[in-house]
């Protein structure tokens, strides 16, 4: 499996789905395109018992690396190796940074020279996990070892680009997974020769995210809760205009604003809670522990988000912390971005409404707040759907199928 980093605290569904499918008995070895990132990782990593190989990620430091293994693999398979070649110089039209094309190839000839024939990795299947760099590299390694591959398109990695960048992955691959209904129909309207599509939803594990015991009725002052990285698409911006809104409206509450981005979004988010007037109200804990966010879902009245379609094309599919919150018995007010309307009926499991509009954000998270008959019947039944759809286990049991089904080697 080629991840574009491991461990990523953003990317607990990939690290669920490892450790799931290794208890289903595939045998997973990661290749990872960089180092972690972060200083601390969730406690389910500790569970995963593949084995890491961190690729080398820099064409200054890790430039004789590459090309030591590359020059190796072309002496053992000169004509095959020159077809990766050829592809990658079909592709080098839709490249905006050709030198990290050339890098990715010499990602997969590492894989295969170094991983492969030097350490004894066996590559019954290769699947990369979000469609750009990281299926880009997996593409290769399968062509130059000649074993197939399959991918799954996440959000990003799909509306940020030229649609022709991925389309022959899509047709090379032996099928394709995607996490939403709203990504299986772009999918295979970009690419609609027929290539299997399965769409299946990350999933959440219920095991960690059961009712918080407190009663659907809600009391002043409100506890609301958002849970998101600081990026154009999750609409932080659009929130906390719903948010003045409705303090001017006199309603009493507190806010907590979990995660953060690139320093010049920070700034950006914490002005406008000062411009606003809602630094007294709100509190910035950064980014926390999956334990954590447990642990303030237990406190929260409301999870609101702001999705929007960001200026690149950029959107969720359906954030996985939605189906947390709905799962432990916090109502949802959001926005009906991409696959959000999914699991978010509105009126029914949650409420919803346009994007980039904080006036109507304004008024869905004041009834989901004060509206105590809506609270008694959306609770229960977003806890309901969660259980019904969004259950990671019976998820992962049937991506598990789907790679059995496509052959892809399974020691049970």
């Amino acid at each position: 499996m080629v991840l574009k980093g491991y461990p990523r605290i953003s990317e607990t569904f990939i690290s669920n789905e490892i450790r799931l499918l290794e208890e289903m008995g595939f045998n997973i070895h990661i290749y990872s395109m960089r180092a972690p990132r972060e200083s601390f990782s969730h406690d389910s990593i500790k569970a995963i018992k593949a084995k890491v190989t961190y690729l080398p990620s820099s064409m200054i430091w890790g430039l004789p690396a590459l090309l030591w293994h590359n020059l190796r693999l072309f002496c053992r398979m000169p004509r095959r190796y020159m077809e990766c070649v050829k592809l990658m110089k079909s592709r080098f039209k839709l490249a905006p940074k050709k030198h990290t094309w050339l890098k990715h190839l010499l990602q997969g000839g590492y894989i295969v020279q170094k991983s492969v024939h030097d350490d004894g990795v066996d590559l019954g299947h290769l699947h990369g996990h979000f469609a750009h760099t990281p299926t880009t590299v997996t593409m290769y390694a399968a062509l130059l070892a000649d074993v197939p591959f399959s991918f799954t398109a996440h959000a990003k990695d799909i509306y940020t680009q030229d649609p022709r960048r991925f389309q022959d992955k899509i047709d090379l691959a032996r099928f394709v997974v995607t996490c939403t209904r709203y990504n299986e129909r772009y999918l295979s309207e970009v690419s609609p020769g027929g290539k299997p599509i399965h769409c299946v939803y990350h999933g959440i594990n219920l095991d960690l995210f059961s009712p918080n015991g407190r009663p659907t009725s809600a009391k002043q002052p409100y506890h609301i809760l958002t849970v998101a990285r600081f990026v154009e698409k999750k609409g932080i911006d659009t929130v906390l205009r719903a948010l003045a809104k409705l303090r001017a409206e006199g309603l009493e509450f507190r806010y907590t604003l979990v995660g953060e981005g690139k320093a010049k979004f920070n700034r950006k988010v914490r002005k406008l809670i000062d411009e606003l007037g809602l630094a007294d109200v709100t509190t910035l804990p950064g980014t926390i522990t999956h334990d954590e966010v447990i642990k303030l879902l237990g406190e929260a009245d409301c999870f609101t988000l702001g999705c929007r379609e960001a200026s690149d094309g950029d959107r969720d599919g359906i954030p996985n912390v939605v189906a947390e919150a709905m799962a432990t018995g916090v109502p949802v007010a959001a926005t009906d971005v991409s696959g959000v309307p999914e699991l978010v009926d509105h009126e029914e499991t949650g409420m919803l409404c346009p994007s980039d509009d904080p006036d109507a954000l304004a008024a869905i998270l004041k009834r989901i707040l004060t509206d105590q008959s809506l609270r008694a019947e959306i609770i229960p039944a977003a806890r309901d759907k969660v259980h019904e759809v969004f259950n990671n286990k019976k998820l992962i049991r049937d991506l598990g199928e789907i790679y059995r089904s496509h052959g892809v080697p399974c020691g049970k």
